[in-house]
């Protein structure tokens, strides 16, 4: 090996200096940081994720196509384990980075919501991935998906978009028309959550109506899933971001007419008997004639029933597919929900390879192929067609069921038509979601179970109601709230 004199040293050292300045420049405009691969010594690459069923399977194969083309080619392959759901897949995460005694080794790359990957990243173990891609690549995806990832400083990238869902309002077609032809009851009042609730105790009073021997014995018309949802997006459409977050710091931004208006088209209409929930999830109750509407993810569709079972009777239903429904004079928001994938930090090459298979992933085809058998929304602007989706399925030969290719359909005019959101990622957030998750939805259920015994001693419906929706219950209400939320903000 030669030996440098010391003026030489210098030269070769400032050299050197200002071709990594150089390099980082070009790194901060957008170029691609790229590690060395070899295919004849491929790179292995494991995924954790909560897939199970169809999704599960879809994921697989997507994988198998590409360690056998993509990632033959370039030296990658990639491993999937599925970690149960997202619970236990978080619980695994963490002892293996944690290193706890009988955990895995850490995967490469794991499915992760924001909150999660936040914590992750605080604790220093995620990889930032804008290095790993050029503007132009960034670029065609959705930007609030892109946004939703950048959970660090400046535009630093943690998470990287591969399947996204939003909300749509799922409807039992066959009784809905029984009620409408004997009401007049229209399609177009369950665009709005006033015109819902309304329809609701149509609903109600009608179904009463059918046995004039028994009192206050009408049935539910609507439930929902994911009541955090609710607050979080209706509060944007109403004109207030709940959790505003600012170099990651959350202001709580909980505002009294706001949380008003939830508390009159939800919790009083829930009280009333007009929505309910019964089951673990809404789809469950439209299976047991609980109700026959609810708002949930657009990958909930493929469960909702094809029969109603009573007790005494089992009869075949339809669907109709709306878009969620909104608030009266709101701003077009809608739920942007979904799991990321993350990388855990290493080398440069082992973090590109797994940005590259992140990259294949979302191909457009490839990501509509795994939207079709999970009812997951593809995560590219231009994925998000249905002229798109049809020459997908065309070109595949794809067989897709009706109820989960209607409702990418409805999905993807959401996406367009509506500003797609979710809060960006705070501490405490997922103990401030828990209190918007339980909070409200636990004291409606226990209320209209007192509401259901002051009925049944012979109370009228107005008067086992009336201590519950009154000005008074609402501002003891509110002050709890306002209490959880501030305590869970501040939580670490």
């Amino acid at each position: 090996m030669k030996i440098l004199s010391g003026k030489k040293k210098r030269i070769l050292v400032l050299f050197c200096a200002a071709a990594a300045a150089g390099a980082m420049l070009l790194g901060g405009c957008g170029s691609e940081k790229k590690g060395k691969l070899d295919p004849d010594n491929p790179v292995t690459v494991t995924v954790w994720h909560y897939y199970n069923g169809a999704q599960q399977t879809a994921f697989d194969s997507l994988v198998k196509e590409f360690n056998d083309t993509v990632g033959m080619e370039k030296g990658i392959f990639v491993k999937s384990t599925g970690k149960g759901d997202v619970n236990q897949l978080e619980e695994s995460v963490m002892s293996a980075l944690k290193k706890e005694v009988g955990s895995d080794e850490a995967p490469d790359i794991f499915s992760s919501y924001a909150d999660t990957a936040y914590e992750i990243q605080q604790m220093g173990y995620l990889a930032d991935l804008s290095p790993y891609l050029t503007d132009e690549e960034i670029g065609e995806y959705v930007d609030s998906y892109v946004e939703e990832g950048r959970i660090g400083k400046g535009n630093q990238l943690f998470i990287f978009p591969t399947a996204k869902s939003s909300e749509i309002f799922m409807l039992d077609k066959t009784d809905w028309e029984t009620f409408a032809n004997a009401t007049g009851a229209s399609l177009d009042a369950l665009g709005t959550m006033e015109g819902l609730a309304e329809t609701a105790k149509e609903y109600y009073e009608w179904t009463d109506s059918l046995t004039p021997d028994a009192e206050n014995d009408g049935k539910a018309f609507y439930g929902r899933d994911a009541m955090a949802n609710l607050f979080i997006i209706g509060s944007m459409q109403l004109g207030t971001e709940i959790f505003k977050v600012e170099d990651q710091q959350v202001t709580l931004q909980v505002d009294r007419d706001v949380m008003k208006h939830i508390w009159d088209t939800w919790y009083v209409p829930y009280v009333n008997g007009y929505f309910s929930s019964y089951g673990r999830f809404r789809s469950d109750d439209v299976k047991i004639g609980e109700i026959i509407s609810y708002t949930g993810s657009t990958t909930s569709a493929m469960y909702f029933p094809d029969a109603v079972e009573l007790e005494d009777e089992t009869y075949p239903i339809e669907y109709i597919i709306l878009p969620a429904p909104v608030f009266e004079g709101g701003s077009p928001y809608a739920v942007q929900q979904g799991a990321g994938m993350v990388v855990t930090g290493s080398d440069a090459q082992r973090e590109y390879a797994c940005t590259e298979f992140l990259k294949w992933f979302t191909q457009s085809e490839n990501n509509i192929v795994f939207g079709c058998a999970s009812g997951y929304l593809p995560v590219k602007k231009d994925a998000n067609d249905k002229g798109m989706l049809d020459k997908v399925i065309a070109e595949k030969g794809l067989e897709v069921a009706p109820k989960t290719f209607d409702t990418l359909v409805a999905a993807f005019d959401t996406v367009k038509s509506s500003k797609m959101y979710t809060n960006k990622a705070f501490q405490g957030g997922t103990a401030a979601r828990k209190v918007l998750e339980y909070d409200l939805s636990d004291k409606a259920a226990a209320d209209r179970a007192v509401v259901e015994e002051s009925l049944n001693a012979g109370k009228s419906l107005e008067e086992a109601t009336a201590e519950f929706i009154s000005d008074a219950a609402f501002d003891e209400w509110f002050t709890s709230l306002e209490s959880k939320l501030q305590e869970a903000v501040e939580s670490k």
